[in-house]
């Protein structure tokens, strides 16, 4: 089966010659109509422009435009293959913005690893764009690369693999811990890789008031006693594993020492680290993948497209964590209780409609924190 479906996307590729592509919004059948889209016309808004920047975002298409950025350090599943091999993941990307928010984006693939280089790039650039979403660069670049981009942009910067897989993640757990009658205070979770990823929705599951976190890198469990070159890990150190406990690499047996009600969120692609009907024969009450051939599909498509619309269209300057709890929930809230159930804890990636409920949650939150900050 994936087998087939390589090989079709392939030949789909071929036959596509690229999955986005401009089109106009201003009619040039006329002389007036070149006039006024293009010059002298257009000199006009280029001016009003320059006595006030601000009106780029009502006179030029920055208000719904998206640089979908990468380096092709950490594409997919295949690692570093380079940014131009990394093209087809971009445009991908460029594709759902649009088909599921109606948010315009371009995939710009930067030729170099520097972070001084690929920082300064996105800086030159990002005049043009009303966000900035970083994809597939590697950890820990990643985090330093975000970090002096928030710091230096006065436009949303929000790297997809770390924080739109965070969000979905939490949406899922939402209605999972619903379904199981717990509550997030009361459960410790376990995340079996310290990536860009894995960092991202510890810090962010943190956020959301679980009762406690282990995380399990390569060389075993994160805990304060341990010195870490990485500064994410180090950081997460002391956030985590409240009992400092210290054992060697999880094992799939673990599943059968869960407390009651156990939820496994198997999230690699294309294998899972446990296949749904293994770690529901082991006592998995509830498990959630990143495959599409299982029920609860915990996709990351449900969260760009929205929170990028929403901040977009309030002209927010940052995607916050407040935003981004507030699209956990709406994500969740999808689901009604009637239809709340093991096998759907989380809408389907297809559904069009999260990407809107998404969009007015993130504005909501928005104006929330603004009428705070004016107390």
């Amino acid at each position: 089966m994936a087998t087939d479906i390589k090989q079709q996307a392939l030949e789909k590729h071929y036959e596509w010659q690229g999955k986005i592509e401009v089109i106009s919004r201003a009619p040039v059948n006329t002389r007036e109509d070149l006039s006024l889209c293009y010059t002298p016309g257009v000199a006009q808004a280029c001016l009003e422009i320059e006595k006030d920047p601000s009106l780029s975002y009502k006179l030029t298409r920055r208000k719904n435009l998206v640089a979908v950025i990468t380096d092709g350090t950490a594409v997919l599943g295949l690692g570093d293959i380079g940014g131009l091999a990394g093209m087809p993941v971009m445009e991908g990307k460029c594709c759902l913005f649009k088909e599921f928010a109606g948010v315009d984006a371009f995939p710009i693939c930067i030729k170099s690893k520097d972070v001084d280089e690929i920082v300064r790039t996105i800086e030159l650039i990002s005049d043009s764009f009303g966000g900035i979403n970083i994809e597939d660069i590697s950890a820990p670049r990643c985090f330093e690369i975000e970090r002096r981009l928030k710091e230096k942009l006065d436009i949303p910067v929000f790297h997809d693999d770390q924080h739109g897989t965070a969000v979905v993640v939490g949406a899922a757990l939402i209605n999972a811990v619903r379904c199981a009658g717990k509550q997030m205070k009361d459960i410790t979770v376990v995340i079996n890789g310290a990536g860009a990823a894995g960092i991202a929705i510890g810090t962010f599951l943190l956020n959301m008031g679980i009762g406690n976190l282990i995380m399990v890198d390569i060389n075993g469990i994160i805990n304060k006693d341990d010195k870490y070159e990485n500064p994410a890990h180090a950081e997460m150190a002391v956030k985590s594993n409240k009992n400092n406990i210290k054992p060697g690499l999880v094992s799939e047996d673990m599943i059968k020492s869960m407390a009651e009600k156990p939820i496994v969120f198997a999230m690699a692609n294309p294998e899972p680290e446990i296949m749904p009907d293994k770690a529901l024969a082991a006592g998995a009450y509830i498990v959630g993948t990143g495959r599409s051939d299982f029920p609860n599909q915990i996709n990351n498509v449900l969260v760009f497209p929205g929170i990028f619309k929403g901040a977009l269209q309030c002209g927010a300057k940052a995607i916050t964590e407040e935003m981004k709890k507030a699209a956990a929930y709406a994500i969740a809230d999808i689901v009604t209780p009637d239809k709340l159930s093991r096998e759907y804890i989380i809408p389907s990636p297809l559904d069009k409609s999260v990407a809107e409920a998404v969009a007015t949650a993130v504005e909501k939150a928005r104006q929330e924190e603004d009428s705070l900050s004016l107390q």
